[in-house]
């Protein structure tokens, strides 16, 4: 086994290990099916994290990190927006004292409810990558314990128990669609479904106008991209220089699609008016995907995960 199919294995196991821990902060959000018209044999179900407690499944990850770490170190984070929110909801949960880095384009809604937890909110930098790099610095120069939106096997692990869910709710799955920021849920859940269920294809959807793992991957190493707005911020910045991420997505994914903002925008609608289900752009990100080439999914059974839905009203007011 090489050192990289190692890691997916431990990953995966990992998962299964977090999965009984966490059982009881996180919520086992349900599998819908798509009421779209479709051939024959064709089966499109939604994975909707929208559903979660914290409005995403980045609490996943969040409440495993912080079973780890001794109630009397304080921690720091940087986020978009979701990871701040489930910090904030599992550090009320330990006790933890937290303060969360958010870039100064952060979505208002995800602020508010960040602060609404008493968390202590600090504002630096024009995208996610500068949030967390000043999250670092601040952590060493305090003493912080810093916990990583997805560079850390916990978090990794705790994303990849949304697939362990997946795989109970759901028999015969070929295809599941991810969208990726960072790469910590599409390497916690590649993780676990190539573990168990190795012919089912993992699909990652990258924003064309924020593409840096995908770039990387491309690349076979760390690259810089430029960011520019995204209706799918919570995918939106870099990929830190050592992350474990981009070993594990790079054996994890069979296939990367990017799409635009139109494409993210038309995905939004029809979420909103054909599934009653209204979402933030990084979840409608992965729909996306599936929407660009459904007849080559024609006959199969394909899950679109839905990775929050904690949007900006004015802003999904507008597009759909």
């Amino acid at each position: 086994m090489s050192p990289v199919s190692d890691l997916i294995s431990q990953s995966a196991a990992r998962s299964c290990a977090v999965h009984r821990k966490i059982a009881g902060a996180i919520y086992r959000t349900p599998v819908i099916a798509s009421r779209l018209p479709m051939a024959e044999g064709t089966r499109l179900f939604y994975k909707t994290e929208n559903f979660q407690h914290t409005g995403s499944f980045k609490l996943r990850g969040a409440s495993a990190k912080l079973t780890t770490v001794p109630l009397d170190r304080p921690v720091i984070t940087a986020s978009s927006g979701n990871h701040g929110i489930a910090c904030s909801l599992a550090a009320q949960t330990t006790g933890h004292e937290l303060i969360v880095v958010l870039p100064e384009t952060v979505v208002a809604k995800k602020r508010k409810t960040i602060e609404g937890f008493g968390t202590k909110v600090v504002i630096h930098g024009a995208d996610a990558s500068l949030s967390e790099l000043h999250a670092q610095q601040l952590a060493e120069a305090e003493g912080y314990t810093y916990i990583s939106p997805y560079n850390d096997a916990e978090v990794i692990a705790g994303q990849g128990t949304a697939a362990l869910e997946l795989f109970d709710q759901v028999e015969g799955v070929d295809n599941v669609f991810i969208s990726m920021g960072g790469g910590g849920l599409i390497s916690g859940m590649g993780s676990v479904i190539k573990e168990f269920s190795p012919q089912t294809r993992v699909i990652g959807v990258s924003a064309t106008n924020s593409c840096a793992l995908a770039a990387s991957i491309k690349a076979g190493k760390i690259v810089e991209t430029e960011h520019l707005d995204t209706l799918a911020d919570g995918v939106a910045g870099g990929v830190d220089a050592d992350s474990l991420t981009l070993p594990m997505a790079s054996e994890v994914i069979d296939e990367i699609v990017h799409c635009d903002e139109e494409q993210i925008a038309a995905a939004l609608k029809l979420l909103a008016w054909e599934e009653n289900m209204l979402v933030e752009g990084a979840a409608a990100l992965a729909l996306a995907a599936y929407l660009g080439d459904s007849q080559k999914y024609a006959g199969q059974t394909s899950v679109v995960l839905l990775c929050g839905g904690n949007y900006e009203v004015e802003q999904l007011r507008g597009i759909i």
